[in-house]
């Protein structure tokens, strides 16, 4: 009787080191197939059986071949080879349903069983589940004659792959967060390359003072705002008085890709402007250059092309489908909308811009925008819209403010309407030119 006792304590404490150890090695794996070879092992020791196999599906219901395991591997080296090469079709997309569970049953004794089938006491079998979901089974072999398992080792057997279930959803979880690790960096990258794109100071323009930012949503977005000087530095008037392009763009999409986008198409305009050509035809040049690239990504772009003599006043411009930019008159004291038709820059090749032109008398007022800040969601679910965006930069122009108090007072009158807890859903730009006397160098936010 007491060395029967002893025996069954001694059983007791090899079957707790056993599950020990792999509850261990759970905790602290880095790669699955290494835990799943050590659990066909341990299972097989822990049942007394000749040997094991684990049978595990992606999520979608195909077979995971890559962690198809047997132990020991040499004896059922070639029908596991066999199981391996069945197509998915032959197995049914997995679900974990009655009959797919007997099908797959049928086809592992066939294949790895010899001649042993399931309930005749040789061949045991229990799913592996996680986050109730079947996602395969786990199998234990032992030569015919032995006595039938017990219920002992079917509990073991369900505790061992109740911990596979657990391996397996620790390593989808830890997938996942590796490519939100990826997407992270990325979009590190992208706000960094997008930062390089604006100009970190306002340039100084004979007449005007100029003030812009762009505050930046959580993803990166393809947002583009640009003062060009229209001739190459030390050639003509000084650059004060020479003619400036003012642009502000758009790439449809964000990202990563819209961010390089907008890298492209900076250098490709930066080198149209110094064409010294109309603004339609500066449009026209970038659509053509660009088609090739923007096709292949399937993105396009809305931009706002405009120069600006400070010797007249007279401001240029072309418009590829970006939103027209806001002139304040003071002397009506109305809001217009400066626009030209034209398409999206990389839509259609060959297009053709119109040109428009107005001159600019002191006190006007001029604001560039971005969808960003129109299509703001307010705490009530509405948008900000560009009758909100009219009216605010009417009373800030009343004011007889600078250029760079209304471009504070306008987004915090965005900030009001979103909620100071909020973030913006896309990136927000503002670009405001002010004619007037004073000359001022508006430094730019970082």
């Amino acid at each position: 009787m007491g060395q029967g006792l002893d025996s069954l304590s001694q059983e007791q404490r090899r079957h707790q080191d056993l599950l020990a150890s792999l509850a261990y090695a759970l905790r602290s794996f880095t790669n699955l197939g290494r835990f799943l070879e050590l659990v066909l092992l341990v299972t097989s020791r822990l049942v007394g059986s000749q040997g094991a196999l684990l049978v595990v599906f992606h999520q979608d219901g195909r077979l995971w071949r890559d962690h198809l395991q047997a132990f020991p591997a040499d004896r059922w080296a070639d029908g596991l080879r066999q199981l391996a090469a069945l197509p998915d079709s032959e197995l049914g997309a997995w679900s974990g349903d009655p009959a797919g569970v007997a099908h797959l049953d049928q086809v592992v004794g066939r294949l790895l069983g010899d001649g042993q089938v399931l309930g005749d006491g040789q061949l045991l079998a229990t799913s592996v589940v996680a986050r109730s979901s079947q996602r395969g089974r786990l199998y234990v072999f032992a030569p015919r004659g032995e006595l039938p398992w017990g219920e002992g080792h079917r509990l073991h057997l369900q505790l061992v792959a109740d911990l596979v279930g657990v391996a397996l959803e620790g390593d989808t979880l830890r997938q996942a967060m590796q490519r939100h690790e990826r997407v992270d960096r990325q979009l590190s990258i992208g706000a960094e390359i997008q930062a390089q794109l604006l100009p970190n100071r306002c340039p100084l323009i004979a007449g005007v003072t100029v003030a812009a930012r762009c505050r930046s949503a959580f993803e990166v977005g393809g947002d583009y705002y640009d003062f060009i000087p229209t001739q190459p530095q030390g050639s003509g008037p000084g650059p004060a008085a020479a003619r400036w392009a003012l642009v502000i763009g758009d790439v449809m999409g964000k990202g990563v890709p819209a961010g390089l986008l907008m890298a492209l198409l900076r250098g490709m305009l930066r080198a149209e402007v110094l064409s010294g050509h109309a603004p339609d035809r500066i449009l026209h040049d970038l659509n053509q250059l660009a088609q090739e690239d923007l096709a292949h990504s399937h993105r396009f772009v809305t931009l706002f092309y405009s120069d600006f003599d400070p010797c007249t006043r007279l401001l240029r411009y072309a418009n590829a489908g970006h939103h027209p930019p806001l002139i304040w008159r003071r002397g009506t004291g109305q809001v217009e909308r400066l626009d030209a038709p034209g398409v999206v820059i990389g839509l259609q090749p060959g297009a053709d811009y119109d040109a428009g032109q107005t001159l600019l008398e002191p006190g006007d007022v001029l604001l560039y925008f971005t969808d960003g800040v129109t299509e703001a969601v307010g705490f009530r679910g509405e948008r900000f819209e560009e009758h909100r965006l009219i009216n605010q930069f009417q009373t800030a122009c009343h004011g007889d403010l600078g250029a760079q108090e209304i471009l504070d007072l306008l987004f915090a009158g965005l900030d009001r309407f979103v909620g100071a807890d909020r973030q913006l859903d896309d990136d927000a730009s503002l670009v405001v030119l002010k004619v007037g006397d004073q000359q001022v160098l508006a430094s730019l936010p970082s």
